[in-house]
C-alpha cells in the first residue's frame, strides 16, 4: 500500500481521536477502514495498537455511532 500522498501522521491522528470516525478518513484520504487498520499497525507499536483496537471494539459495543 503506497501512502505518498498521505500524511501518514494525520490519518493516525485521526484515527486516535475519539471524535473522528472510519467514514471521515475515508471521505478526506480515500482510506477505508481496514486500510486504516493496516496503517495503524505498521505505524504504531505493537502495544499502542492493540490499546487502540481495544479501546474502538470498546466504544463501538457501547455507541452505534463510534469508529
Amino acid at each position: 500500500m503506497l501512502y505518498k500522498d498521505i500524511n501518514v501522521d494525520e490519518v493516525i491522528e485521526m484515527a486516535l481521536s475519539d471524535h473522528t470516525a472510519f467514514q471521515q478518513i475515508e471521505h478526506l484520504y480515500g482510506l477505508k477502514e481496514d486500510q486504516v487498520k493496516q496503517l495503524m499497525r505498521k505505524h504504531l507499536k505493537r502495544g499502542s495498537y492493540q490499546a487502540w483496537r481495544r479501546r474502538v471494539r470498546q466504544f463501538s459495543d457501547r455507541r452505534q455511532h463510534y469508529k
